[in-house]
């Protein structure tokens, strides 16, 4: 009896079915990261606001989504919404739960990386007379995305990873799409092994993008503050 039957793997994994589901994670996951990264935005920025109004709801939406599973709320979302009267698509469900899940851990990201810039940098900007604006744009967002950079990275990984859970709901990513294909023949071990092929590929493909974006920002961070700084210093 044959463990692990190598052509079937190698059928597997160039198989057009799960290549399409390849294209499903991948639209799944640059959605979650740009809706998640802009809800995270606001988020944060309530947080840190200082007004109770604005904070209390998003530390309670960030300790609602971190603190139960993302399974939960998908399966809440798509089968507990139809009770209130809103009816979503397999796909609409599972972009909302990734969105609304990945929007909280962003925030927080987001929120550390502008307290870790060092205040001398604002009080910089405000000695060369510049505006707000300006120096949010200009100073302080540049050096934040550079702190943000490493913890982001490591957040769109994982995210990848856990739109396998949208399979439960039914949307034909790479893993729905690998357990159909093992229900035909019952060959899991081979179905699987290519799954995994799959998400190390793109897994591996995003930590090069990451050292790339840590690289680039790095200088032009550091270019930003030694400039700021000379101003600042020559002005006095």
């Amino acid at each position: 009896m044959t463990i692990f039957n190598f052509d079937a793997f190698v059928n597997y994994l160039f198989n057009s079915f799960l290549l399409g589901g390849v294209g499903v994670t991948i639209g799944l996951t640059v959605a979650a990261v740009i809706g998640g990264l802009c809800l995270g935005m606001i988020i944060a920025l309530m947080r840190m606001s200082g007004k109770p109004l604005l904070a209390f709801p998003a530390r309670f939406y960030i300790w609602f989504f971190r603190g139960t599973p993302l399974l939960i709320q998908l399966v809440v979302i798509y089968a507990g919404l139809p009770l209130f009267g809103v009816k979503l698509s397999v796909l609409q469900s599972a972009l909302l739960g990734l969105i609304l899940n990945e929007a909280s851990y962003m925030a927080e990201i987001v929120r550390t990386g502008f307290l870790a810039v060092p205040k001398g940098q604002t009080e910089a900007g405000w000695s060369l007379n510049l505006s707000r604006r300006t120096i949010f744009w200009r100073v302080t967002l540049p050096q934040a995305f550079r702190l943000m950079v490493p913890p982001l990275g490591n957040s769109i990984n994982g995210l990848l990873k856990a739109t396998s859970l949208a399979s439960v709901i039914s949307v034909e990513e790479i893993m729905r799409r690998s357990d159909l294909l093992m229900q035909e023949q019952f060959q899991v071990l081979e179905v699987y092994a290519a799954a995994t092929i799959y998400y190390l590929i793109l897994t591996s493909l995003w930590d090069l993008v990451q050292a790339r974006l840590e690289r680039r920002f790095g200088r032009s961070v550091n270019a930003t503050t030694a400039s700021t700084t000379s101003l600042s210093f020559l002005r006095r």
